[in-house]
């Protein structure tokens, strides 16, 4: 989205906002499909950005679920339940017992409680559901997922389960992955245990869901460029894996990264030892940037104003509104004639930027957020929200 059309939208969202540009985010799914090609699916994590569920690329074939209330924004947004895998490390009874009601199209199992309360659900309800085991990190392991021992313990009994059909293995270890090298060492080692599983315990692993990580580059001036290299380093091995089972590739960051913008309004502006502050709406309630520590690393800032520009560039220290010196967005960001209500817009904030702000310190307000598409134009998908509010018992 270019800066003449944020500052057209400007006034119907106001700040602190969010924009979350759908053209891009469907341009992103589509370079992800040019890669990895027809025979892999792809899996959106939506804990990377809930709001955009309402309008996904057709590339998308399944949609990642890990908590009750992202499954209650595929309910309200109509999501097609067949797609959703019903994912998390903490699943109850309820959890369990709601998604089968919604007849999600795949459930994971993290532990053997979880393969039990699945299994329970599938034979009250007559139903068979489709099950991934998920293998935890092959580094020394995580809270999330199920050591090999564990895993080959329940494919042993798998003709126990008369509630569950198990069609194969969830792996994902983490995110910022830069190089192709860490990839291809856990798509081998995929590789190898579905190979070992089948000669073990004659099991063929049909569908394998694996996360890659794959990083955003959020400080870099060719991050475009920067992440399309890292989509073509990683593809042939992810093709080779595909060869061996059904292959999906869950992502979030990485889809919904360069679609958002963030929209916040310079409040007053000082030096103070030869630094000038810009105080913005804003802050670090409501924006984060993965390996951000306290401004220190300096994201693409656009300046809307109503007013050309003139002077020198100057560095400024931009703060948010929170009463803690951990709340810097940038520190050495570099504007022309920055001055009280100009606006500064914070790009590729589409993913867990919005999500994982520490929303109600100081009981701030929570921002605008809002979609734009060229054929459909802009949607305010919720407004300004206060955290202050609550009930109070009569006095």
């Amino acid at each position: 989205m270019d800066i003449n059309k944020l500052r057209e939208l400007l006034p119907r969202v106001g700040t602190p906002s969010y924009i979350f540009d759908l053209d891009e985010f469907e341009q992103r799914a589509a370079l992800v499909k040019k890669y990895f090609g027809d025979n892999i699916g792809l899996c959106f994590s939506i804990k990377a950005n809930p709001f955009v569920l309402g309008r996904m690329p057709s590339q998308f074939d399944k949609i990642e679920v890990c908590s009750p209330g992202e499954l209650t924004v595929c309910e309200r947004t109509n999501a097609d339940m067949s797609t959703v895998i019903f994912s998390g490390v903490n699943k109850g009874y309820d959890d369990v017992e709601r998604a089968a009601d919604d007849n999600v199209g795949t459930f994971t199992a993290e532990s053997k409680l979880h393969l039990e309360l699945i299994n329970d659900a599938g034979i009250r309800r007559g139903k068979v559901f489709d099950l991934l085991l998920r293998v935890t990190d092959i580094k020394g392991g995580t809270q999330f997922g199920m050591c090999e021992d564990d895993i080959f313990d329940i494919l042993r009994s798998r003709d126990e389960y008369k509630g569950v059909n198990i069609v194969g293995l969830h792996y994902f270890t983490g995110t910022a992955k830069r190089k192709a090298k860490a990839i291809e060492k856990e798509c081998d080692y995929l590789i190898d245990l579905i190979a070992r599983i089948k000669a073990e315990l004659g099991f063929t692993v049909e569908r394998i869901e694996y996360g890659t990580g794959l990083a955003v580059d959020y400080f870099s001036d060719n991050a475009d460029a920067e992440e399309e290299e890292r989509l073509a380093s990683v593809s042939p091995k992810l093709k080779e894996l595909s060869q061996h089972a059904e292959l999906t590739v869950e992502m979030g960051r990485f889809f919904a990264a360069s679609c958002g913008y963030y929209l916040t309004k310079v409040m007053d502006t000082k030096t103070s030892f030869d630094i000038n502050y810009a105080i913005i709406d804003g802050g670090m309630n409501q924006l984060k940037y993965n390996g951000q520590l306290q401004g220190m690393q300096i994201p693409q800032i656009l300046h809307l104003c109503d007013r050309e520009p003139s002077g020198e560039k100057k560095p400024w220290t931009i703060c948010g509104s929170i009463c803690t010196t951990a709340d810097v967005l940038a520190r050495g960001a570099e504007f022309t004639d920055l001055k009280v209500g100009d606006v500064l817009v914070f790009c590729r904030t589409g993913a867990y930027s919005c999500m994982e702000g520490i929303t109600t310190f100081l009981s701030r307000e929570m921002p605008v957020i809002s979609e734009y598409s060229e054929r459909e134009g802009l949607r305010i998908l919720r407004e300004r929200l206060y955290s202050d509010v609550f009930n109070t018992p009569n006095r």
